[in-house]
Formats: structure tokens, C-alpha cells, sequence
């Protein structure tokens, strides 16, 4: 008789160890999603944190550009571009493409005119570079007739070699704005509106 309650004995034990680890699994499945939940919730609150943030900087980006707008109503406004002119007239890259091995394709020079004149021309140099920054080929590119408030792309050649490029000014002209630079012309000292082509004639006392 006692083996006939032996099986069901050790089916009883064995049920009750497997019910035993369910429970510690769900508890712990429970405590895994918990856990979850409170990151999840840390992330929301860090996001909206960050949305914040933004906004105030935003929002202080704008004051002070509206201040400076307001500066330049006191100031002929030629000469306001002129002297903050690097604010208004950008040069950058557009996306490329790099080879597995190295190698730059469908480059594109993007000059951005955000002042109220057109430019005339605007010379870059490109500089391919390899992965230790050393550069291997330079190039120079004239951008021509840029509107105001606008932006124009000149396409530059594609290389064997390189894995990303360098651009440099080397020199802005626009006769409307009678605004000429150059990277290699030194500023003359003491003179608070340097870049203008045709220097005013001094105002009378």
C-alpha cells in the first residue's frame, strides 16, 4: 500500500516545486516590467525636460536676434552686413557620399546669403582630407550672383581618396553691398567698417 501512495507523493512534491518557480518567474517578470516602466516614465519626463530647454533657448536665440535687428536700424544698413557679415553669409558642404575603401562623391559647396543684397562672387577652397586630417588635394570653387535671402550650390569633383573635406572662404564681393573681403587682406587697424570696397567719404562735423 505504501508504494501505491509513493507516485502520487512525488507528483505532489514536483507540482508544488513547479508552482513555486512559476511564481518566483512571474514575480520577477513583474518586477522586470516595474522596472521598465520607471525608465520609460524617467525618459518621458527627460524628454519634456529637454523640449523645454530648447524652447527657452529658442526663445532666447530670437530676442537676440531681434536686437540685433533693432541695433541695425541705427546703424546705415549696408554697413551693419558688413561688419557682422560672417552672422549673414555662410559656406557649408552638402551630404556626400564616401567609398568603403575612401573616396568623395556628389559633393556640393552651399554658399547662404541672408543679408538684404546680392553677392556678386563668393571663392572656397576645398580641402579632401584623409582619416588622420592629413590633406591630400585642394581645390578652389567660384559661387556667382547670389541672391539676398537666398543661397546657391556649385557641384565639386569627386576624389579616389578621402574620407571627408575641409571649406574655407577666401574671399566675398558684392558691389551692392559694397562689401569686399578677403581672407589674405589684413584689416586696416582702427577702422570700424573695414570691408567696404569704395571707403565713405568722412562725415562732416
Amino acid at each position: 500500500m505504501k508504494r501505491n501512495y509513493i507516485l502520487p507523493l512525488i507528483l505532489c512534491i514536483f507540482t508544488i516545486i513547479l508552482a513555486l518557480g512559476y511564481c518566483r518567474q512571474q514575480t520577477e517578470v513583474r518586477r522586470v516590467l516595474t522596472e521598465n516602466q520607471r525608465l520609460w516614465n524617467e525618459n518621458r519626463d527627460l524628454r519634456k525636460s529637454l523640449e523645454q530647454s530648447n524652447n527657452v533657448s529658442r526663445q532666447i536665440d530670437d530676442r537676440q536676434a531681434v536686437q540685433q535687428r533693432v541695433a541695425g536700424q541705427f546703424v546705415e544698413r549696408r554697413a551693419y552686413y558688413r561688419r557682422n557679415w560672417q552672422q549673414f553669409i555662410t559656406v557649408a558642404a552638402s551630404d556626400y557620399r564616401t567609398g568603403f575603401l575612401g573616396g568623395i562623391k556628389n559633393l556640393s559647396i552651399v554658399v547662404r546669403n541672408q543679408t538684404e543684397y546680392p553677392i556678386d562672387n563668393v571663392v572656397v577652397t576645398v580641402q579632401y582630407m584623409r582619416n588622420n586630417d592629413e590633406v591630400f588635394k585642394t581645390e578652389q570653387y567660384t559661387i556667382n550672383n547670389i541672391p539676398e535671402k537666398s543661397e546657391r550650390s556649385v557641384a565639386a569633383s569627386n576624389s579616389r581618396k578621402g574620407s571627408k573635406v575641409s571649406l574655407k572662404l577666401v574671399s566675398v564681393t558684392s558691389q551692392a553691398m559694397n562689401f569686399c573681403w578677403a581672407a589674405g587682406k589684413p584689416a586696416p587697424a582702427n577702422n570700424p567698417d573695414p570691408f567696404e570696397c569704395v571707403p565713405s567719404p568722412p562725415k562732416n562735423p
